[in-house]
């Protein structure tokens, strides 16, 4: 049941990423949330079956660096890679 608020935490970091990161209007507004709550649950249920109990504070560390690492490089390469097809696009289009 505590895994719910690893969740909550990956999903804030990963909301907080999307706003605080540059070209908002390139992304949509769930994919950081997404990725920051995936990146949680996932170090989460890795770390308590290697045994790690959840009074522990190396599983709440983890919970909010993994979704922190994770939506940072995940967003920004995103978004490079959307600005560099916009441009071809718009290259290609005489735009």
């Amino acid at each position: 049941m505590q895994i719910l608020l690893g969740l909550i935490i990956g999903a804030v970091v990963g909301l907080a990423a999307h706003f605080t990161l540059p070209h908002r209007d390139l992304r949509g507004v769930a994919l950081a949330p997404l990725a920051g709550a995936t990146a949680s649950a996932i170090s989460w249920t890795i770390l308590t079956w290697a045994g790690i109990a959840s009074d522990s504070p190396v599983l709440w560390i983890v919970a909010v660096i993994a979704p922190a690492i994770t939506t940072l490089v995940l967003i920004t390469a995103l978004s490079r890679v959307r600005q560099r097809n916009d441009a071809a696009l718009r290259s290609r289009a005489g735009i």
